[in-house]
């Protein structure tokens, strides 16, 4: 027992000693934030209540296909389903190496029966020793290395920083997956709206057709009349199937985003035309805690930190505890007794002497690691800015677009219906009424093709700004039976 206690009260001394850290005091990389978004146009500075919804960030849009579409994601997607995996083993690993910080503490047995050999030393003495003897020993270790420079406490802090980093690498997937589909989405969306729209057209053209043919089997209009009008019919009946086609890729894209088989998997057509959501704003600054992607780049800078204190320690003693105290017996009588007990206790060190600059060279590449992670970290908001702002400035421009683009519209169904009600009155042959086709059909498909860009622009603005994801707040997300 008192051999216990003094253990005890040596290695709890050692962990008192140690978790003196040589790495470099660490400190959030500074990078440059403007005051403002360039796209101030559209862009207010952030009002308490004025947030992107927590998680659940598609529902601006208000669609309860898509809402069901995004929830199927964070269950069925392989893509993060593999992230999760990936989540798991970082945590596992800070877990294994957060042990380190504590003694390991061992219970072993061993039963040998043995033989001496007649020539070993000492055996000519008659009776100095048995021939043949039991050997059985019954003890507890404690292996601890006493961690006076910091070794351990940083290898558990970057093990911890790279653990979060794979965290927020999750919720980065899971942000672009859900991006990516709302972006299928909306272009299948579009594409619906475009299909109702020539299937409109179609319909026109038909009628148009049969007025032609009547009024050529009248005398009044000539053959090429009839064939034109034909040509127009059959070019917006070939263009159905053009975006049928387009609109089947998509679906696909959205089956395999949400685990299903494309072959199984359909969604019905909906021609109704969405409207934009009123996107919440943000400040400049709230972007570096909003982006799991910068998130993940500063856990890794904070990583690297510590890694350099990790390496420095190598330059001193390694120092190491392992008491060990049992029973030994030669025989199975009274084994467990005070004489048959036995100890050992005492620190060992090993420090390096020479080793041809390896340690030194460690220290500089920890270093030149650290400052890869910087720059990383640096470019990585760079870009988180640069997405932002690309986003707006889209936005910005189609929102003046789209006004020219409805009076485009306007103008040309105007016309359309102009050269059809001379054509009918025999002013004009149908030649005109043909551009005047096209030009309408033309700027009523830029429209929706208009819309549809504008949508998109608002999914990559909500994720250029992290979608609904905090770095304070969520929590790893993961799949139902992961």
């Amino acid at each position: 027992m008192a051999v216990a206690k003094k253990a005890f009260a040596l290695t709890a001394m050692a962990w008192a000693l140690s978790a003196c850290s040589l790495a470099p005091h660490y400190a959030k990389p500074q990078a440059p934030v403007a005051t403002q978004f360039k796209g101030a146009g559209i862009w207010q500075q952030a009002q308490p209540a004025d947030k992107l919804p927590r998680g659940a960030w598609w529902s601006l849009y208000h669609d309860a296909r898509l809402d069901h579409l995004e929830h199927q994601v964070l269950t069925s997607n392989n893509s993060l389903a593999m992230a999760v995996a990936h989540y798991d083993q970082r945590a596992d690993i800070a877990k294994e190496i957060d042990a380190n910080l504590y003694p390991t503490v061992t219970l072993g047995a061993s039963m040998a029966r043995d033989r001496q050999s007649d020539h070993r030393p000492q055996r000519a003495i008659p009776g100095n020793e048995p021939n043949v003897y039991n050997a059985d020993i019954l003890g507890i270790g404690v292996d601890y290395e006493v961690d006076l420079w910091g070794q351990v406490h940083n290898e558990v802090a970057a093990g911890r920083a790279e653990a979060q980093a794979a965290e927020a690498d999750l919720q980065n997937v899971q942000l672009s997956l859900q991006a990516q589909l709302a972006d299928d989405y909306m272009q299948l969306r579009g594409l619906d709206a475009e299909k109702k729209l020539l299937d409109d057209t179609v319909d026109a053209f038909s009628k148009a057709l049969l007025l032609t043919q009547e009024r050529h089997d009248g005398g009044v209009s000539s053959g090429l009349d009839v064939a034109r009008a034909q040509n127009r019919l059959a070019s917006a009946q070939a263009e159905v199937y053009d975006v049928l086609a387009l609109r089947a890729l998509y679906e696909h894209a959205i089956a395999v985003l949400i685990g299903a088989n494309p072959s199984a998997f359909s969604i019905a057509p909906d021609s109704t035309v969405m409207p934009l959501p009123a996107l919440p704003s943000m400040v400049p600054s709230q972007l570096l805690e909003r982006r799991p992607d910068i998130a993940a780049a500063e856990r890794r800078v904070a990583a690297a930190n510590a890694y350099i204190g990790v390496a420095r320690a190598a330059y001193f003693p390694q120092i190491n505890l392992n008491p060990f105290a049992g029973y030994a017996n030669t025989s199975a009588d009274d084994w467990l007794t005070a004489p048959n007990t036995f100890w050992s206790l005492g620190p060992s060190a090993l420090v390096t002497l020479f080793d041809a600059g390896r340690i030194k060279a460690q220290v500089e590449q920890s270093k030149a690691q650290y400052a890869e992670q910087t720059a990383h970290y640096r470019g990585v908001v760079l870009d988180a800015f640069r997405q932002v702002e690309d986003a707006l400035a889209r936005l910005q421009q189609f929102s003046g677009e789209s006004v020219r683009r409805e009076q485009a519209a306007a103008a040309a169904e105007h016309t359309e219906q102009l050269a059809m009600a001379r054509y009918r009155e025999g002013i004009v042959n149908y030649l005109e009424v043909v551009t005047a086709q096209t030009d309408a059909l033309r700027a009523e498909r830029a429209n929706l093709n208009l819309r549809t860009r504008q949508l998109r622009a608002s999914v990559e603005l909500v994720r250029a700004l992290g979608g609904g994801w905090s770095r304070a707040g969520d929590k790893v997300q993961k799949k139902e039976g992961a």
